[in-house]
């Protein structure tokens, strides 16, 4: 079961991270970064990893209140990273005078986490992206005019791949189903497209093989 907690604001936040560190990273994976703050607690029971949970946010509580650092409980996500449909024992935490409700997703670092870990939800959402950033440049380019091959291949391996790619080291497992796979060899196809200046019929092996682009999930 993991918690993020956003919207931490004072000058002093940085100092009492470091103690936050110290006196739940025996027991809670703690990590922060700017302002948000990462909890993670791990057992095999879900009464004693809420118990866990609990304890942790309430140290949080605590150590804010010392410093007068607000802390926004509407901002804050409850994930349960779990494959069992339900968790008899377990029970909400409570943060500041709010309970936790699960939620199905939690985004972290630029980076979405499902409850299952399947990255279904974040690779559609990188996709989409993808998808935007490539018909932004087509503006730039046609089939017999506008940039060269070769720049349209550098936009598109500097600046759409890289979106693309943010994070893969996580979240690669999620590329390797068919519908992914699917996915993400529709927004190469757009950019084979872009670069060569094919038609659309033309094989995907051939303009790959052409111009060197590996598959999306052989990256």
């Amino acid at each position: 079961m993991a918690v993020c907690v956003g919207g931490l604001q004072y000058c002093q936040y940085s100092q009492k991270k470091i103690s936050l560190i110290t006196l739940l990273s025996d027991l809670v994976f703690i990590q922060g970064y700017d302002d948000d703050i990462y909890l993670l607690a791990v057992g095999n029971f879900p009464n004693t990893v809420s118990g866990l949970m609990q304890w942790a946010l309430s140290t949080v509580q605590i150590c804010c209140s010392e410093v007068r650092l607000s802390v926004n409980p509407d901002k804050t996500g409850l994930v349960a990273f779990t494959r069992k449909r339900k968790l008899q024992g377990f029970f909400e935490p409570r943060f500041f005078g709010v309970k936790l409700s699960f939620l199905g997703s939690v985004k972290y670092l630029g980076v979405i986490l499902d409850s299952q870990l399947t990255w279904r939800e974040y690779v559609e959402v990188k996709v989409k992206k993808a998808h935007n950033l490539l018909w932004a440049c087509r503006r730039a380019f046609g089939t017999g005019w506008g940039l060269r091959p070769k720049v349209v291949y550098w936009l598109y391996i500097a600046i759409v791949r890289q979106t693309l790619t943010f994070a893969s080291l996580v979240w690669w497992p999620g590329c390797q189903t068919a519908s992914s796979k699917k996915k993400l060899s529709k927004v190469q196809r757009l950019a084979r497209l872009g670069i060569t200046g094919a038609i659309r019929t033309t094989p995907a092996g051939a303009m790959e093989a052409l111009i060197g682009l590996p598959p999306c999930w052989n990256w």
